[in-house]
């Protein structure tokens, strides 16, 4: 693929088949989406509005972050709070499959009153292959995916869905992105997944377990990301507690488990070789400066027969 003639084709494409409407762009901040949001801005410019949903579901000041790197490229992202519409949706599952589908669903809510309110006639997102091909094929649902699993979203949500990426993997938008201007901090960017954090809390998801894996992710990609550079490393936590010792006496503290792998599309993946030293003092800061924990451990398991998220 020359990614240069990629993204000419997608530009060329996107601005003939919106015409004279408008679109809203769906930004998570992350290499896909922003891919998207470039490629339709340099098509139809301000006739796309982009919007940032703060879910409360992101890392540590991502929303600001996000949009103070795309006011830099002159592109206005607006930020819309629906941080208790999805800790709504959440409340009360534990099952993965119903926590994505219930994303999923508070997503397009979302969406859909901002399309309406915007008078919009098409939703854009960074859709790329292994969305499509894990969800198909019932690995897990992805919440950006509905034509392919037979949602009209036109009926369901009132707008048409543009995915000018569905056909390439990560590697592929990498080079789109370097090709299109992105700065590496975009192009570079390590997944994420759609459901943020929620993606990364076993059990049911409230706001105060998340902010839990969020302290510790902070943690995970200072002393992992940073000098390492993974395919993908974070912290996930889960549902039970485990048998601690603070001042001789005993307490039941949350269990955090690290997840840190190598890959090249996601499709597979090796867990990454961390030096004992590292892992040591990751796990003393992380029991240290968040005391709920009482214990952290590292995964080992490769994709598969696991997946690289944990729901």
């Amino acid at each position: 693929m020359d990614a240069k003639i990629f993204a000419e084709e997608k530009i060329t494409e996107i601005r003939e088949e919106v015409g004279k409407d408008k679109i809203i762009s769906a930004l998570s901040g992350g290499v896909d989406s922003s891919v998207c949001t470039v490629l339709a801005h340099k098509a139809i410019g301000d006739r796309m509005k982009v919007i940032f949903i703060d879910d409360g579901l992101m890392r540590e000041g991502e929303p600001q972050e996000v949009q103070q790197i795309f006011t830099d490229l002159n592109i206005t992202v607006e930020i819309v709070d629906a941080r208790e519409e999805f800790f709504t949706s959440l409340q009360g599952k534990i099952d993965p499959e119903d926590k994505r589908k219930a994303f999923r669903n508070a997503f397009y809510t979302v969406f859909k009153r901002e399309v309406l309110n915007s008078e919009a006639k098409f939703l854009l997102q960074g859709t790329i292959a292994p969305d499509i091909i894990e969800t198909k094929g019932g690995v897990k649902t992805q919440h950006n995916i509905l034509e392919q699993i037979g949602i009209d979203p036109q009926k369901g949500y009132g707008y048409k869905v543009l995915e000018p990426l569905k056909e390439l993997f990560k590697p592929e938008v990498r080079e789109v992105a370097v090709a299109i201007g992105l700065p590496e901090e975009i192009a570079q960017r390590m997944p994420f997944p759609g459901p943020g954090l929620a993606a990364r809390v076993i059990g049911e998801v409230t706001p105060e377990r998340i902010g839990l894996v969020r302290k510790a992710t902070v943690i995970v990609e200072e002393e992992i990301v940073l000098p390492l550079n993974p395919f993908q490393a974070f912290a996930v936590l889960m549902s039970d507690k485990g048998t601690g010792v603070e001042e001789g006496k005993r307490k039941f503290g949350d269990i955090i488990i690290i997840r840190s792998v190598e890959s090249m599309d996601a499709m597979t993946a090796e867990p990454t070789q961390v030096p004992w030293e590292i892992l040591f003092k990751l796990c003393k800061r992380i029991t240290t400066e968040i005391p709920e924990v009482s214990r952290v451990a590292y995964e080992l398991t490769s994709k598969p027969p696991a997946t690289i998220e944990y729901i």
